[in-house]
């Protein structure tokens, strides 16, 4: 064999040993990220739908790849049991009551599987355990949505349109504050106004702050009642003498009441006399008649004053009330009599008459 033979086998060695070493690192790799070299055990979730799921799509837990999808199989009547490989060095940190969720690495990514630990109370998940299955998100349902959500976006962008030509045409009342110069003018006085109120309710604030800081200062009316107990204690004594007053005042209105009505009674003497006209009318021609018969009776008095007969009497009576008159006189401290009535005299028949 020449050198040159040789030299070709040689390169060709070369380059098949390189071949071999790229293969069997290339099937490292690929071991090393299918777990397969990397003591596992394997846990099983059971779900309703799995999402477009596959065989050997990673398992993740707090954002690690701790193992990957074993298999994908059917499961009961409708649902598809997930039997995952997970890595024995964080066996520890998954509980039993841990859940499995399936997820996406993007958009339109490939789906896979998060783990949620679990707590801490509940012991660490065996080779075979079943965890929890929460069901993932629809993408179906989502992209109908989705679209229901652009036919509304579509829908309001029309009406967005034709509000604004609605606006830029003068149309309606925010049209006509964006075109009608004498409407904005308006608007403008309102809101001036609007400005004076606002400072006139200002004003008014500091007043009133203005005069409850008066009525606070010591001294005062209202002060002394909030804080004086003497003037309070008076004040609460005539509120009672006034409510004593007022039920005084009640009784007597209820006795005024109970009288005018027995006024308005006809059975009692005042009532009959008040509203009996027939009474009135009886009263009054007494009354007449009784001043009539006075009237003659002064004059029968006058007449026989004038009578030769009486005349001696009523003589002797003139005398006897001046010598009374004249006594008076003469005491010190007189003391005041009534001078008797000589119109109205008892007429005594044993009076003598003198000639």
């Amino acid at each position: 064999m020449s050198s040159a033979d040789n030299k070709r086998t040689v390169i060709v060695g070369i380059f098949t040993f390189l071949a071999i070493v790229i293969l069997v690192a290339g099937i490292f790799t690929l071991a090393g990220q299918q777990k397969r070299l990397i003591s596992t055990i394997t846990i099983t979730a059971i779900f309703d739908d799995v999402a477009g799921l596959r065989t050997g799509n990673n398992v993740w837990f707090s954002g690690v790849k701790i193992g990957t999808i074993k298999s994908i199989n059917l499961y009961g009547d409708s649902q598809v049991e997930v039997v995952m490989n997970i890595e024995e060095k964080v066996q520890q940190y998954i509980r039993k009551n841990a859940s499995a969720r399936i997820s996406s690495e993007s958009f339109i990514g490939n789906k896979n599987i998060v783990i949620d630990g679990g707590t801490q109370s509940a012991s660490p998940i065996q080779d075979g355990d079943r965890i929890t299955a929460v069901s993932p998100l629809n993408t179906d349902d989502l992209m109908e949505k989705l679209q229901q959500n652009n036919e509304n976006l579509v829908a309001i962008t029309g009406d967005f349109k034709q509000l604004t030509s609605r606006l830029v045409n003068g149309e309606g009342t925010v049209g006509a504050l964006l075109t009608d110069t004498t409407m904005a003018q308006n608007f403008r006085d309102v809101v001036g106004n609007l400005q004076r109120t606002s400072q006139s309710t200002v004003n008014a604030s500091r007043s009133l702050s203005a005069f409850t800081n008066k009525l606070n200062s010591p001294g005062g009316l209202a002060n002394q009642l909030a804080t004086d107990k003497e003037v309070f204690q008076q004040l609460k004594n005539s509120m009672t003498q006034l409510e004593e007053a007022t039920a005084s005042t009640s009784e007597i209105s209820e006795n005024l009441r109970t009288a005018s009505s027995r006024l308005n009674n006809n059975n009692s003497a005042v009532g009959v006399l008040l509203n009996d006209q027939q009474f009135a009318r009886q009263l009054q021609s007494t009354m007449q008649n009784l001043e009539t018969g006075t009237e003659k009776l002064d004059q029968n008095m006058e007449a026989l004053q004038s009578n030769f007969l009486f005349r001696g009497f009523f003589r002797r009576q003139a005398r006897e009330q001046a010598k009374q008159q004249e006594q008076q006189k003469q005491q010190p401290a007189p003391q005041q009599v009534q001078p008797k009535d000589t119109t109205r005299q008892e007429f005594k028949p044993s009076i003598l008459i003198e000639n």
